[in-house]
């Protein structure tokens, strides 16, 4: 198992625009996107009160308990290329809690990681395009960690790390071991 949470990234994560509140990452890095920040930022925040989740749902999280955040992409590659994107992301966040803690994370397709049957976590890509060029990629992902308390719409069809594994985890060992494997995934399809 892998416990090393310095791994050396060189594009992807290593310019991170926190908010300690924001209403959503995904539209905050939509924004920024338009602005042409450096290629691989992520947006991160510990409270996201109007958080979006696929066909537009709302995405509930707790606050400094969860991972949430948006990562930035300029892809150097074609808009066929990426037509696996979302369950491939899927399995490096599987992938990822293997390596660090030797748990068996599900997923279900498209794009949602379960446990036990309920959703741990979610992803949402966007790609915004002109003609067949990508002009730049966003991945919202929201991963519930250290969250114990859902509310009622959600309690019995969402869970967590911590509710599942009964510890506390580390969101930045999480987040890093993600970006690091997204990272060898992303040079070795040519994305970035």
């Amino acid at each position: 198992m892998n416990k090393n949470i310095n791994k050396e990234l060189k594009i992807i994560g290593k310019n991170r625009i926190y908010f300690s509140e924001i209403d959503s990452t995904q539209l905050k890095a939509k924004g920024l996107a338009e602005e042409k920040v450096e290629n691989g930022t992520i947006v991160i925040t510990d409270n996201q009160i109007n958080g979006i989740g696929t066909h537009d749902r709302k995405w509930y999280t707790s606050k400094a308990k969860n991972l949430t955040f948006t990562l930035i992409v300029y892809p150097k590659c074609s808009i066929e290329k990426l037509n696996t994107l979302t369950i491939d992301i899927a399995k490096i966040i599987t992938n990822a809690i293997y390596m660090l803690y030797n748990y068996n994370l599900e997923i279900k397709k498209p794009n949602d990681i379960v446990y036990n049957g309920k959703k741990m976590g979610g992803i949402l890509t966007q790609i915004t395009s002109s003609g067949n060029r990508i002009k730049y990629l966003l991945i919202g992902i929201g991963f519930n960690i250290n969250q114990i308390e859902f509310n009622e719409e959600l309690k019995y069809i969402a869970t967590s790390m911590k509710k599942e594994f009964k510890k506390e985890f580390s969101r930045e060992k999480i987040l890093n071991e993600i970006l690091y494997e997204f990272e060898k995934y992303a040079l070795e399809k040519g994305i970035i």
